[in-house]
């Protein structure tokens, strides 16, 4: 798949000052991942020496076998494809370093120096170690014949793939990922997309947290992978204890780690998305400026990968990117994502007064939604619930089930109930229209079981004008009760442009302007299960009831007429498509601005055999049109928090030009080709 590249951190095992036993192990794991077909695979910080040989660092002996060690990797490896980063204690005229080695192709790419050298509690490195920050720019190092004469060394080189331009990798040793600037701060600011950290890091409690918090800080600042190994098992145990800890972090999500503690070499693979960590750095404005503040000069290596790897995908792909798959991830997203709607909804009450809440409810997901942000908002503001007017206004194709789960949620919260019939001033705008489904002497009975004997006739005028008397009849209601009316339209909805224009499309404050339909569920039940026992107004079973009747009944507008038996016959989703579907397409599309093969490819992975490809290039084509030319819709729309990364605000973090072209867009689904 283009625009990925698959690295890992390796974990070899370890024998303390055996240099032949650690290049041995050293290349099991690199054969392994060229087997695998990685770009870059990383190994701990002095892997051919041991990190814990201590003073025999000065041994004459250690030091030649140790570069032995590495000629002879190099040789033996010369014909492995991808770039092993490898550590070493490596003598020089001004004395020892503690430097990490690129190989490919039978030699040494470039040499890179740990900074700083810690001599505090446990640590004693400077003992043995000259500090890498010492090496003037532009040095280099003349390791002989095998190796190479003039091969790049200091702390100012980066490693640039050849054909895959947007892999840019920076090198660091352990305790300069601890430093309050480590070098990684300067190396991605200078370009580099994925900074590997050789270290060795004894582990004492609490720190495996730690090092992935610094990590993942450090990849989201850096828009960047972080590639993070520690000592695997072998080395001494004298004084100190290694877990065998490794990890890739991308953009502050760890994505693969190791088996800690484990006894066995490890490979922990994972395949970076550069084309995301691109897009983060473009949108990202301040990146660049920080760049630009702090610019430093960095020589460019270069080295044989692309940005291409092979399937399957090594990496997890989410089908549904709103929900978080974790359990208690998920209930914490789902408490975050409700304080921000109903402090937001109280703080624009706020702002105008004391005014009642209007709200539309049909029985249905959103409105649902919408109902339980509003309560919680009035009882912030210590207004009784009786000051939410709930309309519910059942039209040609409301159904009883849907109806009766509405009034049953009023109820249940102790809000106002009014019941208003919008179906006799359907038929009576129709009428002055001179719309076909409607004859003179019907009445509004007449006019459904005419539309159920010719479906035909139920075009989208009749579905609007329905949409458009109910928008109208709430901003009536708030005129006469000094109220706001509460939208209920989710993201997706604002996606697809999925409301009529000037009918559900127009509120005066939408709650849900940032939730997907993936996600509303999650919240429902969430709040179902989690929050209403704690409320104090309103009827706690009655409400958890009715709110699993809500999350159970089929997604719909309900603006046809139900069918013979009563049940809805206007299923959003069949004419639509699937809202995962959809919200998969919006979260890689806007989140990521991926291109239409990419979606295409990363859906694939995600659903596997549940959709065909022809059904996918289907539902994306009618998504990418339909959000192209509903954009006028989003210009116009209200007010409304912005929850999660994704958001279509036109004040925010979406402007786009309402005549915005779709045809290159669906030229590329129509020629996707699976690989």
């Amino acid at each position: 798949m283009r625009g990925f590249v698959r690295i890992a951190a390796a974990v070899p095992t370890c024998a303390v000052a055996n240099v032949q036993a650690n290049v041995e192990a050293t290349l099991s794991l690199w054969r392994r991942a060229h087997d695998e077909d990685h770009a870059l695979v990383v190994f701990p910080e002095l892997g051919l020496t041991s990190y814990t040989a201590r003073d025999l660092f000065h041994d004459h002996h250690l030091l030649r076998t140790a570069l032995e060690g590495l000629q002879h990797l190099a040789h033996i490896g010369r014909d492995l494809a991808p770039l092993a980063v490898v550590g070493l204690p490596l003598r020089t005229a001004r004395g020892v370093y503690n430097v990490a080695v690129a190989l490919q192709g039978g030699r040494a790419r470039a040499v890179v120096p740990k900074c700083y050298l810690p001599t505090y509690r446990e640590f004693e490195e400077a003992r043995w170690f000259r500090p890498g920050v010492e090496v003037p720019a532009g040095a280099s190092l003349d390791l002989g014949p095998v190796l190479g004469h003039e091969v790049p060394f200091g702390t100012d080189v980066l490693l640039q793939a050849d054909a895959a331009p947007g892999l840019t990798v920076g090198l660091e040793i352990c305790e300069d990922f601890w430093v309050a600037v480590p070098p990684s701060a300067l190396q991605v600011l200078a370009g580099a997309t994925v900074v590997a950290n050789l270290s060795a890091s004894n582990f004492i409690v609490g720190k495996a947290e730690l090092r992935r918090l610094l990590a993942q800080a450090s990849s989201d600042r850096g828009k960047c992978a972080y590639v993070y190994v520690a000592a695997g098992p072998g080395e001494s145990s004298t004084d100190l204890a290694f877990d065998a800890d490794a990890f890739i972090v991308e953009n502050g999500r760890v994505l693969a780690s190791s088996t800690r503690f484990a006894r066995e070499p490890q490979l922990v693979s994972v395949d970076v998305d550069l084309e995301r960590l691109e897009r983060e750095r473009m949108v990202t404005n301040t990146f660049g400026d920080c760049g630009r503040e702090h610019a430093k000069v960095f020589r460019r290596v270069s080295f044989s990968a692309r940005d291409e790897v092979s399937m399957p995908l090594l990496r997890t792909v989410p089908r549904h990117p709103f929900v978080p798959q974790d359990p208690a991830t998920l209930g914490a997203r789902c408490w975050e994502i409700f304080e921000i709607q109903t402090n937001a909804l109280a703080t624009r009450m706020s702002a105008i007064g004391r005014p009642r809440l209007v709200l539309g409810v049909s029985g249905g997901l959103d409105s649902t939604h919408a109902a339980l942000v509003a309560a919680t908002a009035l009882d912030l503001r210590g207004q009784p619930r009786s000051e939410l007017l709930c309309v519910t206004m059942p039209g040609l194709g409301t159904t009883e089930g849907t109806r009766g789960n509405a009034e049953r949620l009023v109820e249940a919260l102790g809000a106002e109930l009014r019941v208003i019939s919008i179906s006799e001033a359907t038929r009576m705008v129709l009428q002055m229209l001179g719309h076909a489904a409607v004859e003179p002497e019907d009445d509004a009975d007449a006019l459904v079981a005419r539309l159920r004997q010719r479906p035909e006739l139920g075009d989208v005028t009749l579905e609007n004008v329905q949409a458009r008397l109910r928008t109208l009849v709430l901003m009536c209601l708030a005129n006469a009760h000094g109220g706001l009316v509460v939208g209920t339209g989710d993201l997706s909805e604002k996606a697809l442009g999925w409301s009529t224009y000037a009918g559900d499309h127009i509120a005066m404050y939408d709650v849900n302007a940032g939730v997907p339909k993936t996600l509303i569920q999650s919240v429902i039940r969430w709040v179902a299960n989690e929050r209403v026992g704690t409320w104090s107004q309103g009827d706690v079973t009655a409400l958890r009831q009715t709110l699993f009747a809500i999350l159970d009944t089929p997604i719909s507008p309900e603006l046809l007429p139900a069918d013979a038996d009563g049940k809805i016959a206007q299923l959003t989703e069949a004419h639509l498509g699937p809202y995962e579907l959809h919200d998969f397409f919006l979260y890689h599309f806007v989140r990521d601005g991926a291109r239409p093969e990419r979606v295409l490819d990363l859906a694939r992975v995600a659903f596997g055999d549940d959709y065909p490809v022809i059904e996918l290039q289907r539902w994306l084509t009618l998504f990418l049109r339909r959000f192209f030319t509903q954009q006028f819709k989003r210009s116009c729309t209200a007010d409304g928090p912005k929850v999660g990364q994704v958001a279509l605000s036109p004040r925010g973090d979406w402007r786009m030009p309402s005549d915005a072209r779709v045809d290159e867009w669906l030229a590329e689904v129509a020629a996707y080709q699976p690989e």
